[in-house]
């Protein structure tokens, strides 16, 4: 937005009247018609004094943009048109710079827009506050633990298909630079009750079918559960589905956000086995099945349901099926144990069913508050959000509309206390009388609800804590009895006598006069709801359960803490945490949004007058205006007060040298305004009536209408002036270069003349000069002509002579080279006959001795012949490959892989059984030549080869480092004699290593050593004995299947030396500690042998506390080495750089 567009006041082109302190007359219609407009032309928020009203447009609206954030950043709060961001910056920056904590209020029914109201606020506070990473980290946890809370405590009804079914208050803490550090979530009454049934067009919370919907096959199948909702019977099937919504996608979100705010992934699993868990239970069906003793007794019809439950919570079919039958009450030392009819089976099953979901919930919120939290311990500043659901008139209004109306009274009463106190103090701090105003004050609505004797509550809970029979009716008899004369309490049988011919009032009913307005509640289920009863049967049932999440949801199932005392009730509960929140409102500065519905069709552009005016009627919006007006409508500081006014008076226009004061009182009596009508404070002027205001707003948009006749005037008269010097100065300008331009030309006419002329001379000179050369040039092109061609004549007969002269030469030689040839072809031809000659005679020497030795030896081969010249031709060449093989031996290496080529085919066999014999040789003779200290050695390198190879990323290089063992020489450094002396045997490794610090991830170094019984480290400096751990208590070691050097030395539970939890280590001879834990742990025969775990992912316990090491590829930011750093409570993020 360019400066020329940026508002500088509300008052500035309003639509409506932006601030309802000002509208004029006031009365409940001109109050709805002034909404309507402005919610007709986008506008939907509107002031109240410093309060926020919200409609809800039911459409994306283009205002809450980056820019619009920066709109809104670091301006006064009535400097622009109204906005939720005006609201929260005055919040943020009074909590960053006066160091006063806030909280802001959003209240109004289901389907105003709070949860999205309550988005805006923290959206905006995470884009003004500090950047960083860790600033960063901590918001975006804060933001992603909204989408965990709505999949678990939203749900799709009639007025809203993402309504909050549970009430929220987060207090987000920041430092003194005003950048968050974590923040706190309270939750108020979920309403479990939707978990086992739904009214008609509603469904049940959205977990469940973003559970089924967008959940892997595989994970399905592991829940034991199925995509068909109609297979579940707690689930509606009317409205399962919701336009616009993608249950799928949202759980992937929920899946995501999970993880940004820290749930580890068995910590997922868990909760959704318990979701699945739910849905299951509310499968059950009971039959009744006849006892001898006459009494009815439940069964459960089809048992496969119940199996599959049992398994997803590991508890055992048996105890959970007898628990649905029977119910053991304890009094004292004697238990009595009665059965179950169908209708107390179904009971207990939706109580189970309820209260399993609800404790889930909570231990949801503690979980994120786990993460979320600021890790420091310092001061810090707080900031709450409240967002809860508002008051609730329904057609039919029970246990839980009674508590929620409790809640909405008071929060109006502390509403009014502060606005009042907040006029109050801002009265005083500008010198202003302060008159008492007259108000409707709700507080003895608030005590008949609450008072500890005659109270709405207590005599509910004394009702179900009374002996007997104890039923809806006989605590409206009680109520008929105890607060019939209460002014705000009616009822068909109470004392008062004008209630009885009161038909709209039911006999089973009680209605109560709240400040906004007539409810009347029906009694059934009070009691039942107040109790909110879980057999103990089924609690120590969930106790009895192997799943982890269950033995913490249900503690009192603990057949060793057993507690006889009846838990507190649902209505006790609630008024402690409403008055808690009370308590923690009244301590900070409130801001306050009121939410508005503008119809109940979830439509843009409708806007239904009867349902607003019902709204702004119970949310006391007119009431507030009235607080607010009663005093002084309008108040303004008198800089801006000055700068918008001064127009209207000469003294100040154009501009004020004196005091803002001054120059305020100067324009007002210059405008002759009344002195009743304006009083004067310390910092700001005081208008007591809007019609005030208003005058003043009249008498400066007609000044601005002659300021702007002036203007206009004045820029007209200087524009024609500017016009006339242009022109003027224009003739001025054209003249001059003309009778520059007729010189000009003149002087070129003259110029180029003179050209002409000296041009016509200068080519006459250059004429003759070059007829005169030309005639030099030939002369001399003649002499050398003739010199030239004799020259040439001399030249050719010399030629000739030299040809003559080597025709002569040549002819000589050709004739000599031609008798050299003859004389060598003769001489060839008598070598040729001579060779021939002794060739022959030596190919029939050779007949002849074969011819004579075959007939000398004829009588010796006969039959045998062939075979003994085979054998013979064999053994020659075996002879000849032996002693070929003996030249051409390899070396003794047994590292050696050559071998002699085989020199013939048939001899392939034999070639390789000769070299597998020599390679076999060869290694005995290389083994013969080692020690014992030398074999050991190898041996540890063997079985490290097994542990690790393929398997560990640091093992290639530890190949060719020895095992030395003794790296500190602890027997011989003085320093640690008497750490040598308190170690019994003899110690088989000796080093440095660094014990990792769970709360920072540094690394502190111990020294390490390692005997056949136990492992002891020590400290470096001083040699004393930290930690000394029997081998016999080690259950295990992990690593990861990085370059890095960390291992976990777990040890057993329950063991002596897991009081302090599993040590996490770092070394950089990880090979050797490890290959000599397993080998010590394979030579015994009083343990079992140490497991290797190699996973980049391993659980660590510390103390209590159990904690996730992740392995991540990457670069630290300082230096190639591996760092290690805490992620949350639950996390150890090792980064080891890549290869």
């Amino acid at each position: 937005m360019s400066k020329m567009e940026v508002k500088t006041s509300l008052l500035d082109n309003m639509i409506g009247v932006g601030d309802m302190v000002l509208i004029e007359p006031l009365s409940e219609d001109t109050f709805i018609e002034n909404l309507r407009k402005r919610f007709e032309h986008n506008e939907i928020y509107t002031y109240i004094g410093s309060v926020v009203i919200s409609m809800n447009p039911y459409k994306s609206l283009p205002i809450y943009t980056a820019e619009k954030v920066e709109e809104y950043r670091n301006r006064n709060f009535y400097e622009l048109s109204p906005h939720i961001y005006a609201l929260a910056d005055e919040a943020y920056r009074s909590l960053r710079d006066q160091d006063k904590d806030q909280c802001i209020l959003i209240t109004g029914e289901s389907g105003a827009g709070k949860t999205e109201a309550s988005k805006f606020v923290m959206s905006y506070v995470a884009a003004v506050c500090g950047k960083g990473q860790e600033v960063n980290k901590v918001k975006e946890q804060l933001l992603q633990s909204n989408p965990v809370l709505e999949a678990f405590g939203n749900a799709k009804t009639v007025r809203n298909d993402n309504s909050s079914r549970f009430g929220k208050y987060m207090d987000i803490e920041f430092d003194f630079k005003g950048d968050p550090l974590g923040g706190v979530i309270s939750n108020y009454l979920l309403e479990k009750s939707r978990v086992v049934k739904q009214p008609r067009g509603e469904r049940n919370f959205h977990i469940f079918y973003q559970l089924l919907s967008g959940a892997s096959d595989d994970t399905l199948k592991k829940l034991k559960l199925d995509r068909d909702f109609s297979k579940y019977n707690y689930l509606s099937l009317d409205s399962a589905t919701v336009n616009g919504l993608d249950d799928a996608a949202c759980f992937r979100t929920v899946r995501n956000a999970m993880q940004i705010v820290g749930f580890m992934e068995d910590e997922v699993q868990s909760v959704l086995e318990l979701v699945a868990a739910v849905l299951k239970l509310g499968n059950l069906e009971f039959k009744p099945e006849s006892r001898c003793n006459g009494f009815d007794e439940s069964r459960i019809k089809d048992k496969n349901d119940l199996k599959e439950m049992c398994e997803l919570l590991g508890i055992e079919q048996s105890v959970l099926e007898r628990a649905f039958s029977f119910r053991t009450v304890e009094a004292k030392m004697e238990k009595v144990s009665t059965t179950l009819n169908v209708a107390q089976a179904y009971y207990a099953r939706d109580a189970l069913a309820k209260n399993l979901y609800s404790r889930l919930f909570s231990w949801l919120v503690n979980r994120i508050n786990e993460s979320i939290k600021a890790q420091t311990k310092s001061r810090k500043k707080v900031m709450g959000v409240l967002d809860i659901y508002g008051f609730e008139i329904f057609e039919d209004n029970s246990f839980e509309q009674f508590i929620i109306n409790y809640c909405n009274e008071k929060l109006q009463q502390i509403f009014i206390e502060l606005t009042l106190r907040e006029e109050q103090e801002e009265y005083i701090r500008e010198g202003i009388e302060w008159t008492n105003i007259e108000y409707f004050n709700n507080a003895i609505i608030c005590d008949l609800i609450e008072n500890n004797k005659n109270g709405i509550l207590a005599m509910l809970d004394e009702e179900c804590l009374r002996p007997g029979t104890v039923t809806d009716e006989t605590f409206l008899d009680k109520l008929n009895t105890v607060c019939a004369e209460h002014q705000h309490f009616e009822s068909r049988q109470s004392k008062n006598s004008k209630f009885l011919t009161d038909h709209s009032l039911p006999h089973n009913c009680f209605r109560i006069q709240h400040y906004a307005g007539k409810v009347l509640y029906r009694v059934e289920g009070f009691v039942d709801k107040n109790n909110d009863l879980l057999y103990r049967d089924l609690s120590q049932a969930m106790y009895k359960a192997n799943h982890s999440l269950i033995k913490i949801l249900f503690p009192e199932g603990n057949p060793a803490k057993v507690n006889l005392k009846r838990p507190l009730t649902a209505g006790f509960q609630f008024r402690a945490s409403v008055g808690t929140l009370m308590k923690n409102l009244l301590t900070k500065n409130p801001n306050y949004i009121r939410c508005i519905k503008p119809n109940d069709k979830k439509a843009a552009h409708i806007f239904t007058d009867s349902l607003v005016c019902h709204q702004v009627r119970y949310l006391g919006l007119m009431e507030n205006v009235r607080v607010r007006r009663a005093g002084y409508a309008f108040r303004q500081a008198y800089e801006p007060c000055l700068e918008r006014y001064k127009m209207l008076c000469k003294q100040t226009w154009p501009h004020w040298k004196g005091p803002a004061r001054e120059g305020v009182e100067v324009l007002l009596k210059n405008l002759q305004v009344p002195a009743e009508e304006f009083a004067y404070g310390r910092s700001k002027i005081f208008i007591r009536n809007p019609r005030t205001l208003f005058f003043l707003e009249e008498k400066r948009r007609q000044c601005l209408e002659d300021l702007a006749t002036l203007i206009q005037k004045i820029y007209r008269g200087w524009k024609c002036r500017t016009h006339f010097l242009l022109l003027k100065k224009s003739q001025v300008v054209v003249a001059a270069w003309y009778r520059r331009f007729a010189q000009q030309k003149k002087y070129q006419n003259i110029r180029s003349s003179a050209l002409v002329v000296q041009s016509y001379i200068r080519g006459w000179k250059a004429r003759k000069l070059l007829r005169e050369l030309k005639h030099k040039k030939r002369c001399e092109e003649a002499v050398t002509t003739i010199s030239a061609y004799w020259h040439g004549t001399q030249a050719r007969w010399e030629l000739r002579r030299l040809k003559e002269e080597a025709r002569n030469k040549h002819a000589v030689s050709v004739i000599w080279a031609a008798w050299l040839g003859t004389k060598a072809r003769r001489e060839l031809k008598l070598l040729k006959e001579e060779a021939r000659r002794k060739h022959a005679v030596a190919v029939i020497w050779a007949y002849w001795l074969g011819l004579k030795v075959r007939r000398e030896y004829r009588k010796f081969f006969r039959a045998n012949a062939g075979k003994k010249i085979y054998d013979f031709t064999i053994q020659r060449i075996m002879q000849k490959y032996f002693m070929g093989l003996k030249k051409t031996m390899p070396s003794m290496s047994p590292v050696d892989k050559s071998w002699p080529a085989r020199p013939y085919g048939f001899l392939d066999g034999m070639h390789q059984e000769l070299r597998r014999i020599f390679h076999l040789w060869r290694c005995k003779k290389y083994r013969s030549q080692f020690t014992e200290e030398k074999k050991a050695t190898y041996e540890e390198k063997l079985a490290a080869s097994e542990l690790f190879k393929d398997k560990k990323a640091l093992y290639p290089s530890s190949v060719g480092q020895p095992f030395k063992g003794d790296y500190v020489e602890i027997t011989k450094n003085p320093k640690y004699q008497k750490l040598n002396s308190l170690v019994e045997d003899k110690v088989l490794l000796a080093d440095v290593v660094s014990k990792i610090n769970r709360a920072n991830g540094k690394g502190a170094p111990r020294i390490f050593l390692l005997t056949k019984k136990s492992l002891v480290l020590a400290d470096q400096k001083t040699g004393q004995v930290k930690a000394s751990v029997p081998l016999l208590d080690l259950s295990s070691v992990s690593v990861s299947t990085q370059s890095d050097g960390f291992f976990a030395l777990k040890l057993k539970e329950g063991s002596t030396s897991a009081a302090k939890g599993d040590f996490l280590l770092s070394s950089d001879r990880l090979i050797e500690i490890i290959t000599k834990l397993h080998r010590i742990g394979a030579a015994s025969a009083e343990r079992n042998q140490i497991n290797i775990d190699i996973s980049d992912e391993f659980l660590v316990q510390f103390k209590q506390d159990k904690v996730c090491v992740k392995f991540i590829p990457g670069t630290p930011k300082n230096g190639n080495g591996v760092a290690c750093k805490r992620k949350n409570n639950r996390l150890l993020e090792v980064s080891v750089p890549s290869p």
